[in-house]
């Protein structure tokens, strides 16, 4: 099992930045691909960007492109999305993924608004 809890998120205005956090712990997590996903009211989850234990990236290039990066630190078991030049568009849920293998486990989400 892993558990994984979230931090970062808030109210910020368009054209700001917020970062968020996720840290797993139950189980490490040297091997397995860590991400984000988000929801917005009305919509459903989409992927927003993944890292390998060994640092390779993946974004959805049309929603974030540009603006988001994802990092990971092994030592803390830890993924960080940093999040500039925020749109009103990206408010919603950010959920953090930890794959392991064919297991997939979510954190609990945590709210991102941006006001326009």
């Amino acid at each position: 099992q892993v558990q994984l809890v979230e931090s970062g998120g808030g109210l910020v205005q368009a054209g700001g930045s917020l970062t968020l956090s996720c840290e797993a712990s139950g189980r490490t997590c040297m091997n397995c691909r860590m991400g984000w996903f988000r929801q917005a009211p009305g919509k459903e989850r989409e992927f927003v960007a993944a890292i390998t234990s060994i640092g390779i990236t993946t974004y959805n290039v049309d929603s974030v492109k540009g603006r988001f990066t994802i990092s990971r630190d092994n030592a803390k078991n830890t993924v960080y999305l940093q999040m500039n030049s925020l749109k009103p568009e990206d408010t919603a849920v950010y959920y953090c993924n930890v794959r392991v293998g064919s297991n997939n486990y979510w954190g609990q989400g945590t709210q991102v608004t941006v006001s326009s």
